[in-house]
């Protein structure tokens, strides 16, 4: 009978580990994220405009088909008007925004960063 358990609880066990589908979740990475918010705001870049505001770490929110934020290596770097916009009202904020600030920039994934290249501050 103890052998019975012993093998039934190694089944579900070994059961467990292919049928969950939940990833294990990214490390936070505090300095990768320092080192983004040292950077100039990649749209501001990119599109001529002037920064007003200090630069944040943004976590892609595009095509995210779930509550659950991305990784810290794919945070990219914007200013508060293009990410948050609650003082800084000149610029599409993409939490405000996020389907206009789409058709203007583009997805929002797509100036992540694998790693911090440079020190100009300028998305890759």
């Amino acid at each position: 009978m103890v052998e019975m358990k012993r093998n039934l609880s190694q089944e579900n066990l070994k059961r467990m580990s292919w049928s969950n589908p939940k990833k294990p979740k990214e490390k936070k990475d505090g300095n990768y994220l320092q080192e983004v918010r040292r950077k100039g705001c990649c749209i501001c870049e990119r599109f001529g405009e002037v920064q007003r505001s200090p630069t944040a770490a943004h976590h892609p929110i595009h095509d995210r088909f779930s509550r659950a934020k991305r990784g810290d290596r794919t945070a990219i770097p914007l200013c508060e008007g293009h990410h948050q916009g609650l003082w800084d009202n000149s610029k599409v904020a993409i939490h405000k925004e996020p389907n206009r600030w789409r058709e203007l920039y583009g997805n929002d994934y797509s100036y992540s960063q694998e790693a911090v290249s440079s020190t100009e501050g300028k998305c890759s």
